[in-house]
């Protein structure tokens, strides 16, 4: 589980050093700073390990974050236990989308894949500040749609594409959320996520390893050539590029 911090971003300018701990989340730094008092009296800072769950498939609500660093999963689960990712979600984004539109249970499993931190809101806390604040309200709504377009086209790509080209589509999706050369992860998280077993990962990492655009170690990837890993990878990393910054320019 999450672990609790005393901590509270302060209620200067986000993206100034606030309280004790920077604020890194894109959607709270785009807010102007008359929107932010009261959202930020009630976030608080927590730390995210890795393998915490933000929200249950099935289960009520009960916080909603902005991530600060590292990054999360958005799981299907089926009826047997088993899932496939459908979404990442970093310092980009938000979790808890569907209190944005009045629901209080989460169809997902949300979990951090790489341990970072955030900013926590309690689920009974925001609809008050949405109410306030229409230009967070509406930055939410157009995250919801962004992670709704990532999720079809991850959906598509889980059925259509080889395990290799969806291995380099991932490692690009998640180095764009993290930053940095090295993506730390375990084959059988990873097997996990692209829904496929661990034994396909092997042979998928190992095709893009001869092939000299990453290197791996027991627990991370390093990207060594981003230019021919985005060649390796599927249409889909840039069709949800492509269509992410056109939503951006069609809002400047």
């Amino acid at each position: 589980m999450p672990s609790k911090k005393s901590l509270r971003p302060g209620r200067e300018t986000p993206g100034v050093q606030s309280g004790p701990q920077p604020v890194r989340n894109k959607i709270l730094l785009e807010l102007p700073k008359s929107d932010c008092g009261e959202l930020f009296s009630k976030l608080e800072f927590v730390e995210l390990p890795v393998g915490s769950v933000l929200n249950e498939a099935g289960e009520a609500i009960k916080f909603a974050y902005f991530i600060n660093d590292g990054l999360a999963s958005v799981l299907t689960i089926v009826a047997d236990g088993k899932s496939v990712e459908v979404g990442l979600c970093g310092r980009e984004g938000f979790v808890g989308i569907p209190l944005t539109a009045g629901f209080t249970t989460s169809h997902t499993r949300i979990i951090m894949q790489v341990g970072g931190s955030g900013f926590r809101i309690k689920a009974a806390d925001l609809p008050a500040i949405l109410r306030d604040n229409p230009r967070l309200e509406t930055s939410l709504h157009r995250h919801a749609q962004q992670m709704n377009m990532q999720a079809s086209q991850v959906a598509a790509c889980n059925r259509i594409h080889e395990v290799e080209e969806r291995l380099a589509r991932w490692l690009l999706m998640s180095q764009d959320r993290l930053g940095g050369e090295i993506v730390p992860l375990t084959q059988e998280f990873l097997a996990h996520m692209l829904g496929t077993r661990r034994a396909s990962v092997t042979v998928a990492a190992g095709i893009l390893q001869k092939a000299g655009f990453i290197t791996y170690t027991r627990g991370s990837v390093k990207i060594k050539n981003r230019a021919l890993l985005e060649d390796a990878a599927c249409e889909c990393y840039g069709t949800i590029v492509h269509q992410s910054t056109k939503w951006q320019a069609e809002v400047k």
